[in-house]
């Protein structure tokens, strides 16, 4: 399916468990583009910043009251709770409903998809991108915009529900990108879990004293440290081993920075730092131009 052709998302009452930042963007760019919006969260301020905007058309803490009508339900919680949710939900929706979670690691969510009963046509989404700051307030329709979002479909996975997920990408301004949930874990470990963790122990370790000197090239490596510790403890559990590979190659690059510096070998060092600038160029250039699609 390509952006010219005609989406069914206009016919579709779409559900969104968990109005975040992710959930709320979502609610927000597909405001007016499908026949409704229904829009679940446990914090009540949460829903009445929701009504209060007009995010959704419907609103409630309680998914049995109102996911029965929606004929896509997606799932924009916490990783842990996005498994819990998929245990819950044959409780709440007879069916049959499209599920689509948009959750940070993909191997555990599609697992626990499998479990749910034929009734739903599952399937993985991760869009990439974000703020540090999270919550309703900071929900912003734009937030998709030139994004890749990953999508990680399982073997039952409908030409429908791919339809959907592909409509979904165009409708919000991302970019659909098809992929297996390992790869997916795999790849997301070393280019968002682990730099991360480099911006929190760098943030960390910096002394308070050092403070007047923090400019933009500081700010801007240690952005992420800003990112919810408990969204990332999350992130963390469900993708441990992964994390654990990048981590590692990382510390080995460090530990030979460390022995040229040791050694004073700067002919070296620049040639070792030259690789890393190459590098760099070479993966963003690489997703500018869309190779990935």
């Amino acid at each position: 399916m390509g952006k010219e052709e005609p989406s069914f998302i206009s016919t579709l009452r779409i559900a969104i468990l968990g109005l975040g930042l992710m959930g709320g963007s979502l609610a927000l760019a597909l405001r007016g583009k499908c026949t409704a919006l229904i829009g679940f969260d446990t914090d009540p301020q949460t829903l009445e910043l929701a009504r209060q905007r007009q995010i959704v058309d419907l609103a409630s803490t309680e998914p049995a009251e109102l996911l029965p009508q929606a004929d896509v339900v997606i799932l924009a919680t916490p990783v842990n709770t996005i498994i819990e949710n998929l245990q819950e939900l044959p409780r709440h929706h007879p069916g049959p409903a499209i599920v689509l979670d948009l959750g940070s690691t993909k191997a555990r969510v599609v697992e626990a998809m499998q479990r749910l009963p034929e009734r739903f046509d599952p399937l993985g989404g991760h869009p990439m991108c974000g703020k540090e700051r999270s919550g309703l307030a900071n929900a912003d329709p734009q937030l998709f915009q030139e994004a890749v979002f990953a999508f990680t479909p399982l073997a039952r996975t409908s030409s429908r529900a791919r339809t959907f997920a592909e409509g979904l990408a165009w409708q919000v301004g991302a970019h659909p990108l098809w992929l297996d949930p390992h790869t997916h874990d795999r790849w997301v470990a070393a280019t968002s879990h682990l730099p991360y963790l480099v911006a929190n122990a760098l943030a960390f370790s910096t002394p308070g004293e050092a403070a007047p000197l923090a400019g933009p090239g500081y700010r801007s490596t240690t952005r992420l440290a800003q990112t919810s510790p408990g969204m990332m403890l999350d992130v963390l559990m469900t993708n441990r081993e992964n994390i654990l590979d990048a981590s590692g190659r990382l510390r080995a690059h460090l530990d030979l920075l460390d022995e040229l510096l040791q050694r004073g070998d700067f002919e070296a060092l620049l040639s070792f730092l030259r690789r890393g600038t190459d590098r760099q160029h070479e993966i963003v250039e690489t997703s500018e131009r869309g190779e990935t699609q």
